[in-house]
């Protein structure tokens, strides 16, 4: 438990002696936990045991990054785009599943760090708990990875389109004879792979009233990932987008690949901070990431 929610339950002794007597199951309905439980699957991180990841940093065009970024997120000092696809079969929540995401160096008052644009998953929990939670831009996809020998290959569809296919080989060098490695590391990836990546999201829930925009301020979400790998190497790698009305993932085109890394190993999401409240109409052009309103879609 938080340590604010904590604080707030010492001020409040009758609620605190009914959390301390409940027992587990005792809610009188499956629909309903009671606190015992809730107290108990409490976890302070999400943690992901031996994940397989291909991730990938190209450089784009400066243009492409300025139309994404929603205010107050500003580019960053390159116009740099992260991605990766991957395979989670254990994590602390119970929930094994696959993934991909699409991310573009950004930045909030000179702090750089990636701003998530797109992250498709197989698994319906894992979307909901990244939505609601965090603010992650997640939809239901169907995700390919595979490695055989030195070879990895991967994508991910969605609607009958392979939106993102890549392909990678194990060399221990990144693409162009190793050009960009100080490039890459300068980002803050060591070179046996451990590092913690800072990501942008906004959260954000739009309003059933007539004529509402969203339930509250989007809210600026900060959050932190560590990577921990027991299995790391360069490698160099390729990508082909291919144009989507519902993944544009092709508005981001690779100007220059600068090479790949895969791993596996051990990772943890922290909990997230907010940032601060979004103005709604200055947010609203960009609020459509998790959502497709096409109503001639078949």
């Amino acid at each position: 438990m938080k340590l604010i929610q904590a604080l707030k339950l010492l001020s409040r002794p009758k609620q605190l002696l009914k959390i301390k007597n409940s027992k587990s199951s005792d809610s009188g309905s499956p629909f309903v936990k009671s606190y015992k439980d809730l107290m108990k699957g409490g976890k302070p991180t999400a943690d992901f045991t031996d994940a397989e990841m291909l991730n990938l940093i190209w450089e784009t065009i400066p243009e492409a990054i300025t139309a994404l970024l929603p205010p107050p997120l500003k580019p960053a000092s390159r116009p740099l785009v992260f991605a990766f696809i991957a395979d989670d079969p254990s994590t602390n929540f119970g929930v094994p599943y696959k993934e991909s995401a699409l991310l573009v160096r950004a930045s909030y008052k000179d702090q750089e760090g990636f701003y998530c644009l797109s992250m498709p998953v197989t698994d319906d929990m894992a979307m909901a708990g990244g939505r609601e939670g965090w603010g992650y831009p997640k939809k239901m996809a169907n995700i390919s990875f595979s490695r055989e020998g030195d070879t990895v290959t991967g994508y991910t569809e969605r609607h009958g389109i392979k939106f993102m296919q890549v392909k990678a080989r194990l060399s221990g060098r990144l693409n162009n004879d190793n050009a960009a490695l100080d490039e890459i590391l300068a980002l803050g990836i060591n070179p046996d792979g451990e590092f913690s990546d800072k990501s942008y999201m906004f959260k954000h829930s739009p309003s059933p009233m007539k004529g509402g925009i969203f339930d509250y301020p989007p809210l600026l979400v900060e959050g932190v990932t560590r990577f921990r790998p027991k299995t790391f190497m360069w490698a160099e790698a390729e990508i082909e987008l291919t144009p989507s009305e519902y993944d544009p993932w092709h508005a981001v085109p690779v100007k220059r690949m600068l090479g790949g890394f895969y791993s596996v190993g051990d990772n943890s999401m922290l909990h997230s901070r907010v940032l601060q409240k979004v103005n709604e109409l200055e947010f609203l052009p960009y609020a459509f990431l998790k959502w497709e309103f096409d109503q001639n879609r078949p």
